[in-house]
């Protein structure tokens, strides 16, 4: 048959231990193709990227040669790869063996060109940056080039158009994680100080990770947290029950963030910016509950609590509730129980009453004068006044619990307003800060995503 008759004339006296040229002048030239097939994995750790791809090498064989007419027109016939010479072409940023294929023949043309088809998968070295993650973009290269010879034995070109090979989506699987945007190739010569020079070419693959994913799984149930938190601050000031709302919102944040850590990539160079996020969070998370057991603090009834101080009143209670354009709530009125009525109606009754002359005075008032009552020296025992003295002392000793009662829930209704404004004060700059710090993340990922 024509196909053993032609294999055995090509390979009888066929020598594949050197460089199947008649003039060892002659530079042989290696043309090489690349079409990416799929992204196996990335692996941020160990900086390793696993690639399926297809590859192809076409170069001339000047010892396989023959004339299709005394071959039954046989123009094209698949030889052994391992009965003829074949160039060692080696991808640089190997780091181990893929369990790639074995494709055991190669394809010879009549006048010598060899087609070497064959898919590889390729475990390669590849510098990862995460800080963008989940929106980051790498770059990583497969240089292939002659491990022994050098540019004057073995040249490199490139077997298609860099145009053509730049955007050729072909046969890449468009369903993982990984999208191809486009390969870049270009030729360059490469040596090593006053050595000779060797022949490259480099693919640089550039992938993009698709988001959404990490977007609904991560960022939202955080973003979601957050926007609890600060709905959390329209619970009242003096209430107990938002100390402990945000107390479970931290708790469920870290229990979060334990779940969310075997997700994130993580290198021994540098830390994502999603990650430095959740950090921030939190931070802000305790700094909202140190902020609601500060009021809690403040505002808290206390009956030995002082007044509030002049420069607190004119500060909060005057000027900044009229930067926070708060209106009505901090009218408060220092009302004081008032008993003198009942002691003129007891001096319209009975004239008696004048044996006491002190008895309507307002307590505060006697207290700022000394504390003690000086006994009037034209008082003299009336026959039948006891009775009516012992009534007005009662009356007074009643009437002046009564107004050290007020008077304490005017010192906490003051603290209580006081309260109120330093709580809107520091939410307002608490919302503030939220915002700020959600524009700069989102505008920052917008950047990167679309640069």
């Amino acid at each position: 048959p024509a196909l053993q008759r032609l294999s055995h004339y090509l390979l009888s006296h066929y020598q594949k231990g050197t460089r199947p040229v008649r003039d060892w002048r002659t530079t042989t030239n290696v043309a090489i193709d690349l079409m990416v097939y799929a992204i196996l994995s990335v692996d941020e750790k160990n900086q390793v990227l696993t690639t399926y791809i297809w590859y192809r090498q076409h170069w001339t064989d000047e010892f396989l040669r023959w004339d299709p007419e005394h071959f039954d027109n046989l123009t094209q016939i698949s030889l052994p790869m391992e009965s003829i010479w074949v160039p060692d072409i080696l991808i640089n940023e190997f780091v181990d063996v893929g369990r790639s294929p074995h494709v055991p023949y190669v394809y010879v043309g009549h006048h010598g060109e060899v087609q070497n088809l064959k898919p590889i998968q390729v475990m390669t070295a590849c510098s990862l940056d995460i800080y963008n993650f989940p929106f980051d973009i790498q770059n990583c290269s497969l240089t292939f080039t002659s491990w022994l010879h050098h540019i004057r034995d073995i040249n490199l070109s490139l077997w298609r158009q860099p145009e053509l090979v730049k955007f050729d989506r072909s046969v890449f699987l468009n369903q993982g994680e990984w999208e191809l945007l486009y390969v870049l190739s270009h030729f360059q010569e490469f040596s090593v100080k006053s050595s000779d020079s060797y022949a490259e070419m480099k693919f640089c693959v550039v992938i993009r990770r698709r988001p959404l994913f990490y977007t609904v799984s991560l960022l939202l149930p955080s973003i979601f947290l957050m926007v609890m938190d600060i709905v959390g601050f329209y619970l009242p000031p003096n209430s107990g029950e938002r100390v402990s709302f945000k107390i479970t919102l931290l708790l469920g944040y870290s229990v979060f963030l334990i779940i969310v850590s075997d997700t994130l990539p993580a290198t021994a160079v540098g830390t994502p910016l999603i990650g430095i996020y959740f950090v921030v969070c939190m931070a802000l998370l305790v700094i909202s509950l140190t902020e609601t057991i500060l009021i809690v603090r403040l505002v808290h009834k206390q009956d030995l609590q002082p007044h509030v101080p002049m420069w607190v009143k004119r500060l909060l209670l005057e000027r900044a509730t009229v930067l926070l354009c708060i209106q009505d709530r901090m009218k408060f009125s220092q009302s004081r129980t008032q008993s003198s009525d009942i002691c003129r109606q007891v001096e319209n009754n009975d004239s008696r009453a004048k044996l006491n002359p002190y008895s309507c005075e307002d307590p505060r008032e006697h207290e700022a004068a000394g504390g003690t009552r000086p006994t009037p020296a034209f008082a003299v025992p009336v026959e039948g006044s006891s009775p009516m003295l012992s009534v007005l002392r009662e009356i007074t000793s009643i009437r002046q619990l009564l107004e050290k009662h007020e008077e304490f829930r005017d010192v906490a209704h003051e603290w209580l307003q006081v309260g109120y404004v330093l709580d809107v004060l520091l939410f307002r700059v608490y919302l503030v800060a939220i915002l700020a710090y959600g524009i700069t993340l989102g505008t920052l990922w917008s950047v990167w995503q679309y640069a």
